[in-house]
């Protein structure tokens, strides 16, 4: 749409100070700057605010906004609480220091709740629960 296009555009100049890649050519790439968490978590900011922007286009304004890491940022904006310019290099400085403080370690999303998590993790020494999405969404980290 073009309320999407336009606001990914914004999106992009308020990261370009922040990042050493284009957000549109990441959108349209094959996916492999993804895997990166300091492109993935900006880019998953860029389309959450511009979605918000084509559901305002069509008359859908929330009376409340949540998120979660980058989404909280995302609601920030959405909410009018955080300039675009300002959510944009909160999450770009935010996923470039968790790029830096990952070290060699993994994280994975499972489908499962904590208690059928923790017996796929039992007897991994350093594998632990991270977060638990859900009821059937834990997160496991080591």
């Amino acid at each position: 749409s073009p309320v999407f296009a336009a606001r990914i555009a914004e999106c992009e100049r308020a990261l370009s100070p922040y990042v050493d890649w284009s957000l549109v050519e990441v959108l349209r790439g094959d996916g492999a700057e993804l895997s990166r968490v300091e492109v993935v978590q900006p880019v998953l900011w860029a389309v959450m605010v511009s979605l918000a922007a084509v559901w305002a286009e069509y008359g859908v304004k929330p009376a409340a906004v949540i998120g979660h890491s980058q989404g909280e940022m995302a609601a920030a904006c959405v909410a009018g609480a955080l300039s675009l310019e300002d959510a944009a290099r909160v999450v770009a400085v935010r996923s470039d220091a968790l790029r830096r403080l990952a070290g060699r370690g993994a994280m994975a999303s499972l489908g499962v709740g904590r208690e059928v998590a923790e017996e796929f993790i039992d007897g991994y020494a350093g594998v632990g629960v991270a977060a638990v999405n859900g009821p059937s969404s834990t997160v496991i980290s080591g």
